[in-house]
């Protein structure tokens, strides 16, 4: 059983890589919204001449972070993307040598 520390440790490691996830979608030209769609599934599109990526707020945070991870890894723009060590763990990305 996971102390109250311990989950407070994991829950802010998972709002750090949410964080770090949307940045880079940012950086990949995406704009990232937080939607109540009650349960539905959220994911990228694009309208308007811009690109999205819809979260569902109903969700839990480390169900958003999935949300967008798998969002992530369908824009062919990753393929050309650097990444941190993070971002590459989190996509399972080989390391990037330096």
């Amino acid at each position: 059983m996971k102390t109250s520390e311990q989950q407070e440790a994991v829950a802010v490691h998972t709002v750090e890589l949410f964080d770090r996830a949307c940045e880079l979608a940012r950086q990949l030209g995406y704009e990232v919204r937080r939607e109540w769609l009650g349960g539905a599934t959220g994911g990228c599109c694009e309208f308007g001449g811009r690109k999205w990526i819809f979260l569902d707020l109903s969700l839990s945070q480390i169900e958003q972070l999935d949300q967008i991870r798998n969002a992530l890894l369908e824009m062919p723009e990753l393929q050309n993307a650097r990444l941190g060590p993070t971002m590459q763990t989190l996509l399972g990305r080989p390391k990037q040598a330096a």
